[in-house]
Order: structure tokens, then sequence, then C-alpha cells
């Protein structure tokens, strides 16, 4: 006879008696993949989470893994996904570039398929048009150590992800077509659900966290019917495609793409299905496509719809952007850092309301420009005011986000790296005549974009190129507890760290933020609430 006891805990009875070692040959519901352990860490890379989207499949949803026979070597990165060199500073590790790309890669240090450790599965950034989970500032050691599983998954970048086209949408059977990209992320999710238990995960605790176009994407993610119940917990990172991001209608996007292809010269379809993948990025460059389509399949309406309705994924959020993500010289373009001039490039932007904007930011005086205010304003344009609104949604449905400002600029860059300074990807790159000429430190005032992808995952040694302190590492350590904690809880919270609160509908106008820097603290700033408020009212009236 079954025991009261048991009965009332049959998942745990049941999942007792499965439990299985996590050696270096773990099962999947595909087949036997052979990984290889590292500094205690168990890694699992290339691993297959859909069909190749070759031939036939170009430009199709991911279809299902075929099953294998036998053991498959899941020791090394797989292709990274087709893109041109727009950053030419970013590391991969994959062994080429290729349409063939949907891999994702694990690291777990689970002993037993019971230990149901969470899980974190990253999304690179790149503008959806680069990128891949090969890169070892997404690498999931660090934080497999601090007992969260780490997953990084490629989904396909520019036109093989976002190519639109109404031929395509015609032949599909949700009849849409052009989020290609973001259905593979859906599909690395589906996958890691199906199987993470295998390696001792819990498929009932996944986080998904991005930076940039990938927190753009987790911003979809957490607002897409096919994945929104699938997530436990999201961060964000400097992204989030809510206003004034807006989406494209299917017949706009299929209108974009089929003037894409009159304008590279292709009669049709039918022949672009046949230009070999080097050929086509190169034809169809990745600008002028729309990024997020309302295709009646991922996306049935916009993010902000689903969030102003509160039917978002019902899950914690860890959210913020740096402190540096726009400079006031790129929409200077060239001229005096002088207030007057900063109005004027703004005008064509703000229109009448430029000035109540600028007294929103505090901007009052010529040295307010090349000020943390001057940033702050170019900020919150790029990426700031995005996420700043999708933690505002979130918090106002009664679901707990923690914010966060990441302060911190990278240090020198190493003098074994010659005359060189710091590029956007966090590599490097030459030195300007004009940089050469300042013989200066070329420390950023602040955290540039992309600067905290290192510091949160914990990576900074495979990062070469920066002369990292102790100070870096101690930023480094506390910011990848915050991760791991919340990937275990939902809360950030833990020993020894400052205590940060979350943003809930109760305290709106005067938010906590946690500033992550040497001194990390957390701050309240109705000054700084009412400048995103403002710029709402700028963005809402013009919609």
């Amino acid at each position: 006879m079954m025991t009261i006891a048991c009965v009332a805990v049959l998942g745990s009875c049941t999942q007792q008696k499965k439990a299985t070692e996590v050696g270096l040959q773990v099962k999947t519901q595909y087949g036997v993949l052979e990984g290889f352990e590292q500094d205690g860490v168990k890694k699992f890379l290339g691993v297959p989470f859909a069909q190749a989207p070759v031939g036939e499949l170009r430009w199709k949803a991911p279809q299902p893994v075929q099953p294998w026979e036998g053991v498959r070597e899941a020791k090394q990165f797989g292709d990274d996904p087709m893109q041109p060199n727009i950053f030419g500073d970013m590391a991969f590790r994959g062994t080429g570039r290729s349409e063939d790309c949907l891999y994702l890669n694990i690291w777990t240090t689970a002993k037993t398929s019971a230990d149901a450790l969470p899980v974190l599965i990253y999304f690179n950034g790149g503008g959806l048009m680069a990128g891949s989970g090969s890169e070892p500032r997404y690498d999931g050691s660090s934080i497999a150590k601090e007992g969260v599983i780490g997953v990084t998954a490629n989904y396909r970048e520019g036109v093989f992800g976002f190519f639109a086209h109404p031929d395509l949408t015609a032949v599909s059977d949700y009849k849409g077509s052009g989020n290609y990209g973001f259905l593979d992320q859906v599909a690395a999710i589906k996958w890691v659900k199906e199987n993470i238990a295998d390696f001792g995960g819990d498929p009932d605790r996944i986080t998904i966290v991005g930076e940039s176009a990938g927190s753009f994407s987790v911003s979809l993610l957490m607002c897409s019917p096919l994945s929104k119940n699938l997530i436990a917990g999201a961060m964000l990172s400097s992204g989030a495609e809510v206003l004034p991001y807006l989406p494209a209608s299917q017949a706009d996007a299929d209108a974009a793409g089929a003037e894409l292809l009159k304008r590279a010269g292709i009669a049709s379809l039918a022949d672009a299905m046949a230009v070999d993948a080097d050929s086509l990025q190169k034809m169809l460059p990745p600008r002028g496509m729309a990024n997020v389509v309302l295709d009646g399949y991922f996306m049935t309406e916009s993010a902000d719809d689903v969030f102003e309705r509160g039917e978002q994924a019902q899950v914690p959020m860890l959210a913020g952007w740096n402190s540096l993500e726009a400079h006031p010289m790129q929409a200077l373009q060239g001229q005096a850092p002088t207030l007057k001039n900063y109005k004027n490039a703004m005008k064509a932007q703000f229109g009448d309301m430029t000035d109540e904007i600028f007294k929103a930011y505090g901007l009052e005086t010529d040295e307010d420009v090349m000020s943390q205010k001057g940033f702050d304003l170019v900020s919150d344009l790029f990426t700031g005011f995005p996420t700043w609104k999708a933690c505002d949604y979130h918090a106002k449905s009664g679901l707990p986000v923690y914010r966060y400002h990441y302060m911190h600029p990278r240090p020198q860059v190493s003098a074994k790296m010659g005359d060189k300074t710091g590029a956007l990807a966090g590599g490097v790159r030459e030195k300007t005549e004009e940089e050469k000429k300042a013989q200066q430190p070329s420390i950023a005032p602040g955290a540039v974009h992309s600067a905290d992808i290192e510091y949160a995952m914990g990576n900074l040694d495979t990062n070469e190129y920066y002369d990292w302190q102790d100070e870096d590492y101690a930023i480094s350590k506390l910011f990848l507890s915050y991760y791991a904690n919340f990937c275990k809880t939902g809360n950030p919270n833990g020993e020894g760290l400052p205590q940060w609160t979350a943003i809930t509908k109760d305290n709106l106008d005067a938010a906590p933020v946690m500033k992550i820097d040497v001194e990390s603290k957390e701050v309240a700033s109705p000054e700084r609430e009412n400048a995103y408020r403002t710029l709402e009212k700028f963005y809402r009236s013009r919609k």
C-alpha cells in the first residue's frame, strides 16, 4: 500500500526513483550526448535544439531535432550564426559561421538529476544582426559554480532570422513570416524545458536573460503566447521592445522584404532561396528589415498591449541598464557641447516639448551637457527608457521588479594590447588619430553599452584586453551573486549583499534602484522617475 506521505509527495518520490547520475554522457529525448569536465563544471557544447534551417528550411520556423543513434560528441561549440563583421571586436568560439547554427551550450555542476538546479538561458546581443552563444562573455562556467545551470543558445541573425516576404507569409502554416530568430529562441527554451532535468536542472525554474538585442528579445518572450508560460523569471539588460519601439504589421514587413529583394536585383523569392548564404547576406544587408512582426503566431499584438493588460509572464523581473549607453556627442555630431547646441540637436525629435524634457532631466547649463544628466538623456533614448517602461508595466501588474543602474566603467585597456582602445562588444580597436594625440587614458566616464556582461556573468578572465583590478573582481562577484540568487529564488538578495528592495505598484514614484559600482547601494530618486514620466508623456503624444 502506498503511504499517505508518499501520496502527498508523489512527484518527489517518483523523481527520487528515477534519479540518474549526471555524468559526461547524458541521455536526452533525442539521443545520448557526451560532454567533458573542466574545473569542476560539466560542459555540453554544440547541442542541436532544432533541425538545421538550411535548404527548404531557410526562412521557416525551427523544426524539431531529429533523433540520432549512438553517442553524439558535445565537446566543441557548433557553428555561429551567419553574420557580416558588423562588430569587428566580437570574439567567437564556434567552428565557423553557417546557416546550420541552431545549437545551445550547457554548463552544469549537478551530480544527479535529482539536484534540480535552477537554470539560466542567455540570449546574446548584437542588434539582431550579429552575435553568438559561443562568445566568451556569456560563458556559463562561473554561474554554474554558483549552483545555477548556465545555457546559451544561438538564434538566426540578420536576413536569416528576420526577413519577411509575402510569398513566405502565404505558404506558412500560421500565415506569417519574419520572426524566425525569435522562434529559434522559443525552440531553445522548449528544448531546455524538455531535457534539462537529465542534466540535473529544474524545468520549472528557467530564467531567461539577454543583453541589448537579447534583452529586447526577453521582453518579447515574456509576452509571446508561445513562451510566456515556459519561464520562471526574466532578466533584462539594456533594452525592451516597448514604447517607443513599435512592431511592424505583417503587411508592412512583407512589403519591406519585397522591396529589399527588388533593390538587390533578385527577381523572386525562389531566386533568393537559391543564393548561397555568403552571397545572400551581402546582397540583403540586415538593416531595413522589421525586427519584430505581428505575425499572428509569435506575436499577436504589441508587447505594450500585453504589458498594459498585465498578461505577460507572471514572474519576477530583474532589469537595468548602464550609465553610459550613449554619449551626448553622438547627438551633437561634432558641435561644441553647449546647452544651446544640445537643445537644437534634440528639437528635431522633441519639438515643442524640448524645454520641458530638458528641465525634467535637470539640463540647465553648458556644464550639464557632459555630466551624468547629459548622458542620462541620450542613454534613455537608446535603451534606458524602454527598459524603465518594461519595469513600470511589470510592477503595475503587482509583480516584483528589481531594477539596477550599472555605473562602473571598464578599466584601462591592458598595456600588452599596444595602441588600442575599448570597442563596443568588449574587445578593442585601433585608436583614432585624435585619440592618439590626446595622450590620455581612454577610460569612458561611465559604463558603456554591453560593459556589464562580463561582470554579471563572472567572466572577466575570459577578456584579456582589459587590465582588471581587484575592484572589478569584487563588483563581478557581487553582480554574479545577484544573478544566481535571482535564478534560485526570484529574489537577488543574499547574505553579505547590499539590500535590494523590489519595485512594486506601491512605491513607483520613488522606485528603489540598485546602483552597482565600487560601493553598491540602493537609492530612490523621484526626480529621475519624473524624467521618465515626462519622456513617456512625449512618446505617447506622438504615438
